[in-house]
């Protein structure tokens, strides 16, 4: 079914998303309830969202994302790392959502930090890095501890090292040295929080709460949500950050803004222009989830309230083994999400919602949870 299809509703889409994974998933699985219809764009049938619309394979044909283009009303994609050259291909004849732009600077930590500063965003301090002459520089500018990271397509821990004493500093250069790199400095931080948003093209924003992230061997393992003693001054600075961004980019559809909480302040680390981990306790815990209000944005449908739920909620990763989620069936205040993916170390499977109306009652229920948790 084309897009000039005269049948259709008009209020139902075909929407396009480069990629099969669990966010084109979970970005079905929110938007059937709406009407919209979903196509995906990945290498096999094996991978997560294949069987949950029509699915053209690269692997078997090379021009599929422009075969789907044409056949779709609206385009999306789940993974920063998605090709620009497609994205920019496509919009020439279907609207692609978030736009080219906000893809640019997101798969790229160089660029991304450099309209943190254009903006005045707090970041750490950083220094691009393409020899090893330029890391010794760097050190010696920035300091140790440092990080040293791949400009892009480093994720979940991947692609980055710490520094803390000169004698490894030719070690991570050997590494790492292959690809581009930004040294950044180290921030000394309380915590880790994420913000996540969603803007449409008429320019209106809705903000989710302040979440806190803990994690394990540079993955995600759970979050708090709303993160605890968030001040509304500290959320109102998130929102500005945040609003700024998203209007700079003229970006449509969700953007996540990973934080450092310091004694001074919130410090910028990253960005991400889809939807996001940090946010996958939404999908229970928020009145939108989301993935619904990034399907909302992309079709030009109103915005949903992001207030919780609950007084407080929880999202826990399954990484590499599944476990005893028989355990999780039994909770009245747990719902389980499986991203139909094989097991692998490293790998993230699905994830676990929770919710409470205290503390001390999530941590109850995280106690029984351990299994899950490193």
């Amino acid at each position: 079914m084309t897009a000039s299809d005269p049948s259709k509703p008009f209020d139902t889409k075909t929407v396009g998303v480069l990629g099969a994974g669990q966010l084109g998933r979970m970005l079905a699985l929110a938007g059937y309830p709406l009407g919209q219809r979903f196509a995906f764009l990945g290498q096999s049938q094996q991978e997560p969202a294949a069987l949950l619309g029509d699915f053209y394979s690269s692997e078997q044909q090379p021009e599929a994302w422009q075969v789907m283009a044409t056949e779709c009303d609206v385009i999306t994609y789940e993974s920063e790392n998605t090709s620009v050259e497609w994205v920019r291909e496509i919009a020439r004849t279907t609207p692609v959502y978030p736009g080219e732009r906000s893809l640019y600077v997101t798969q790229d930590r160089g660029r991304e930090k450099a309209l943190f500063e254009q903006l005045e965003i707090p970041c750490a301090p950083y220094r691009l890095v393409n020899s090893a002459d330029d890391l010794q520089q760097a050190v010696a500018e920035l300091g140790l501890p440092a990080i040293l990271k791949t400009t892009q397509e480093g994720y979940d821990g991947k692609g980055q090292k710490l520094i803390k004493t000169e004698d490894q500093i030719d070690q991570a250069w050997s590494e790492l040295g292959h690809k581009p790199l930004v040294l950044e400095g180290f921030v000394d931080f309380q915590r880790e929080l994420s913000l996540v948003a969603v803007r449409n093209a008429d320019n209106e924003h809705e903000y989710y709460p302040l979440v806190q992230n803990v994690h394990h061997d540079g993955i995600l393992r759970y979050t708090i949500a709303p993160a605890r003693q968030v001040s509304p001054e500290i959320q109102k600075q998130a929102e500005q950050y945040l609003q700024a961004l998203l209007d700079e980019l003229d970006h449509v559809g969700v953007l996540a803004l990973e934080l450092f909480e310091t004694a001074d302040g919130l410090v910028a680390n990253e960005m991400a222009p889809r939807v996001h981990n940090s946010g996958h306790w939404t999908q229970d815990g928020a009145i939108t989830s989301q993935f619904e209000n990034h399907v909302r944005a992309i079709t030009g449908l109103p915005l949903g309230p992001t207030a919780p739920r609950e007084p407080i909620c929880a999202m826990v990763n399954l990484i590499g083994e599944i476990g005893p989620v028989e355990r999780v069936l039994t909770l009245d205040n747990a719902k389980l999400h499986l991203y139909d993916k094989t097991e692998r170390p490293g790998r993230k499977l699905g994830h676990i919602n929770l919710w409470a109306n205290t503390e001390t009652e999530l941590f109850a229920t995280l106690e029984q949870l351990k299994p899950f948790l490193p």
